[in-house]
């Protein structure tokens, strides 16, 4: 809870207090400070209750907003857990087509971490935000293999994306060149499991 939050609750509780105070006790005081002041009718003391209810009234909305803002704004670890669980099922099995002079890697279509961190963010559902995924490259060191430790803003949770690259001779297929020519597209599969916890 942000500190515009308490402030909003702390203003509203004092402004429901004042509603409480008795008129007598607010004539005794304004009498004992200026006794030549005159008196306040009744009707005096309603409105103005009206108008400390409806103030305090709005405070209370406005700090019930601040928490839903802030609610959207952070991540959960129920959200974290559910979309990384959609981003696993998401990228297991995508594809990867390689051609004989190239090297297959997980990472050969370029910075995988950011399709990771998207894919998860798409994945959030609810009230989850779009926006604060992070997904750090852990190792190890093979074009074959690699691990991502994914984290959000607002929760502490954590979780291992475990990426492997495995050949599947099956979807070969022969791509058309120049000249008539021909060239073998070779087919690879990304495996992609995830677990809780660091990599």
């Amino acid at each position: 809870m942000t500190s515009m939050t308490v402030l909003l609750f702390a203003l509203a509780t004092v402004l429901i207090a004042m509603t409480c105070v008795r008129a007598n006790r607010v004539r005794a005081w304004r009498e004992a400070v200026n006794p030549s002041a005159p008196e306040i009718p009744d009707s005096s003391f309603t409105v103005a209750r009206v108008l400390l209810l409806t103030m305090a009234a709005f405070g209370i909305y406005y700090g019930f907003q601040s928490i839903a803002l802030t609610d959207d704004a952070e991540w959960s670890s129920e959200e974290l857990t559910s979309a990384v669980r959609g981003a696993t099922d998401d990228l297991d099995g995508d594809t990867l087509y390689v051609g004989p002079h190239e090297a297959p890697s997980v990472d050969s279509g370029g910075d995988y971490a950011l399709k990771v961190e998207d894919t998860v963010a798409e994945h959030g559902g609810g009230d989850s935000p779009r926006f604060g995924v992070d997904a750090e490259a852990t190792g190890p060191d093979a074009s074959d293999e690699a691990y991502y430790t994914v984290t959000a803003d607002g929760t502490p949770s954590v979780f291992c994306l475990h990426v492997r690259l495995r050949r599947d001779k099956s979807g070969d297929y022969e791509a058309p060149g120049i000249a008539g020519k021909s060239y073998p597209q070779y087919r690879y599969v990304l495996r992609v499991t995830s677990r809780a916890g660091e990599c």
